[in-house]
Order: C-alpha cells, then sequence, then structure tokens
C-alpha cells in the first residue's frame, strides 16, 4: 500500500546533528516521503514516495527520481550497498530486490518461500542481508529475524539465516559498522504485546541481549558508521507496532551509555520516520522525516 499525505498534512525532511542541532531541508504537501538512507559520497538522501525512489540534495532542492525498472512498488525498507552504487530494496509484492542508482534494471534477491521480506540491514562487506520475514504476510504472526546471501541463491529460500531471539515479534535489524552484531528491536523481554524494546544478538546467533529497557515503544535503532552513537525511534507506551501519525521522538544516544540521550527530537510522525539507516558516512549527521498535521503550528 502506497501511504499518500492526510488533507493539510505536509512530509518535512529533517537532518541533524551529534551536536543536537537539526535543520528543515525540504518540504511537501504533496508527495509523502518515507526512510532516508544517506549516499556513500554525503551528497544526497535516498527516500522512497509514491512507491518510487528519489534523490534528495543535502544542500536543498526538488527530490528527483530514480529511474528503476523490473521491480513493483516500493514500501519503505531500502539499505544503500556498501559499495555506494548499488542500493537493496523491499518491494509490496513481499520481496527484496537489488537495483542501481543509476537506473538500471532490478533484479529480485528471494524466492518464493511463503514469507513476505522486509529489508532492514547489509553487513559492512555487502555481503548478506538481514530482514524479517513474514509467514505468508500475516501481520497477525510474528516477524522472524533472518539473513541471506545479498546475491540471493539457496540462502534465500531456506531458514539457513534463522535466529533463536524468542518467538515474540521482532523487526528492524541493522548490523553494528564491524559487522559482529545485528541491532533490533523485538518484544521478547517484556510480557505486554506490541512492547517493543532495542536488542542486539551476534551475528553467529549467540549473545542475544536488551540494549535498553524502558517504559515506552522503541523501533529501530541504528549505529553510525564510526559505532560512538546510535539513533531510534520511541513511540508512546501502548502502542502495537510502528504506526504512522502519532507523537513520537527520534533519540540519540551514545553506544557507551542507552539509558540517557543526548537529545531527542519530539515530533508527528512514526512509520516512515526512521526505518532504515540514515547516518551521514561521516557519523556527524542523520535523517528523519517528520509528518506535522494541518493543524499543527511551527515552533
Amino acid at each position: 500500500m502506497i501511504r499518500t499525505l492526510q488533507p493539510g498534512q505536509r512530509c518535512e525532511v529533517w537532518i541533524a546533528s551529534v551536536t543536537c542541532q537539526a535543520e528543515l531541508l525540504y518540504s511537501s504537501d504533496g508527495l509523502l516521503f518515507e526512510a532516508p538512507n544517506w549516499t556513500l559520497d554525503g551528497a544526497a538522501l535516498v527516500l522512497n514516495g509514491d512507491g518510487k525512489l528519489w534523490t534528495l540534495d543535502v544542500t536543498g532542492g526538488e527530490p528527483t527520481e530514480v529511474p528503476l525498472s523490473g521491480i513493483p512498488d516500493l514500501n519503505n525498507d531500502h539499505v544503500l550497498a556498501p559499495d555506494g552504487a548499488g542500493i537493496f530494496l523491499s518491494a509490496n509484492d513481499g520481496h527484496i530486490y537489488r537495483a542501481l542508482l543509476d537506473g538500471r534494471p532490478a533484479t529480485r534477491i528471494t524466492e518464493d518461500d511463503g514469507s513476505f521480506h522486509f529489508l532492514h540491514g547489509v553487513s559492512p562487506d555487502g555481503k548478506e542481508l538481514a530482514y524479517v520475514a513474514i509467514e505468508a504476510g500475516d501481520f497477525s504472526q510474528p516477524g522472524r529475524l533472518m539473513t541471506i546471501a545479498s546475491d540471493g541463491g539457496a540462502a534465500a529460500s531456506v531458514d539457513l539465516g534463522r535466529f533463536d531471539v524468542g518467538s515474540a515479534h521482532c523487526d528492524g535489524p541493522d548490523y553494528s559498522p564491524d559487522g559482529k552484531w545485528l541491532y533490533l528491536n523485538t518484544e521478547s523481554f517484556g510480557s505486554v504485546a506490541g512492547h517493543a524494546q532495542l536488542a542486539r544478538v551476534r551475528v553467529d546467533g549467540t549473545g542475544f541481549e536488551q540494549v535498553l529497557a524502558s517504559g515506552t515503544v522503541d523501533w529501530f535503532p541504528h549505529l553510525s558508521p564510526d559505532g560512538r552513537y546510535a539513533t531510534y525511534i520511541r513511540f508512546p507506551s501502548g502502542t502495537v507496532g510502528h504506526p504512522a501519525d502519532l507523537p513520537v521522538a527520534v533519540v540519540l544516544v551514545s553506544t557507551e551509555d542507552w539509558t540517557t540521550p543526548l537529545h531527542t527530537w519530539p515530533l508527528f510522525g512514526g512509520q516512515g520516520t526512521l526505518n532504515v539507516n540514515s547516518w551521514s558516512p561521516d557519523s556527524t549527521r542523520f535523517a528523519f522525516v517528520a509528518y506535522p498535521p494541518a493543524d499543527s503550528t511551527k515552533e
């Protein structure tokens, strides 16, 4: 399903820094953009919107559509390959694809294994992808943490990469910069349905542990390329899933102390705000998206 703005609602793309400053890069009352990545050269953001892929120069201007072919409408799960030229994408048909930012035809990676595949991370060496599998696209079922070879093949159709992180729902797996850990959000540490918390597990499947215990619902942890910082999105207590159009906050922490935020940015958003890793290659800035409603006022 392609998301659209509500009447009077805006889409705002923001860039924030580890010095706790933030600036509005782009605002639209037409297209709803989601889930920014940062290109390897530091020059642009990559977002999805209207089922398509777009680039947006970090110095400003209008988004430019990437002319993809051979792929259905996109959802908001996409990550750039470490080579800076390729990009891995989840589409609304439940499959993961690889494409190039120059617009050449996309190639499907995942096979018809009975699951929907929602991509979230690529290993630092580009050889492996981390995704969440939803059995038969039935969203009443918990997501399973999986990895596959980035070139697809047999590993995409069997549970070779399945991790034991409990039977509860998990989502948002992203690799640490050293490739040793997968960071994710999971309901395995709570007794209340929907109470997602931040955790990590080693890529060999061992060492599953909680990294932050809180009374809020916390999703999508993403580490900076230098490993010093992390961002995540904080939903209100009692939230189930990661819905759109809620009062949420983007949180910046030091990876030395996840319990003490360096800064928080309250906003109206949720789905689409911070689904994928949005750090700049120099680890000094990150991007997120807000969706202020018609009755909001700018401070």
